[in-house]
């Protein structure tokens, strides 16, 4: 059985390079924390395979979290703390994850790679 973990990024933000990478970071580490330890246990052992994709907007980004919340997936949202780029409060990225890479695909599959 194969895990992994998506995190989604907001493309219309416009986030530079360094400030992108903190986002998925703080993605990854979020939906590892909120998923149950025997996931948690079972994508460490495989290497923790991460994909990381993207959408156009808030609202796309919005959709893709309730699709997986509803296939009973784990999802965390990274809501920005606003000191250096963006205003405090701006949803930049989700996580869904760690969990079977064919639960996830059957919402992601269809997205873009970042």
């Amino acid at each position: 059985m194969e895990f992994k973990q998506v995190i989604i990024v907001r493309e219309d933000l416009n986030l530079s390079r360094g400030k992108l990478a903190v986002q998925v970071a703080h993605a990854s580490v979020l939906g590892f924390l909120k998923s149950e330890k025997e996931k948690r246990e079972i994508w460490i052992k495989e290497g923790q395979k991460k994909v990381v994709l993207k959408v156009k907007s808030l609202e796309e980004l919005f959709e893709i979290k309730n699709k997986a919340e509803r296939e009973k997936l784990v999802t965390a949202i990274v809501e920005d703390a606003g000191l250096t780029e963006i205003p405090p409060g701006t949803i930049t990225a989700i996580s869904i994850g760690p969990d079977e890479s064919k639960r996830i695909d059957k919402i992601t599959g269809s997205l873009p790679l970042l």
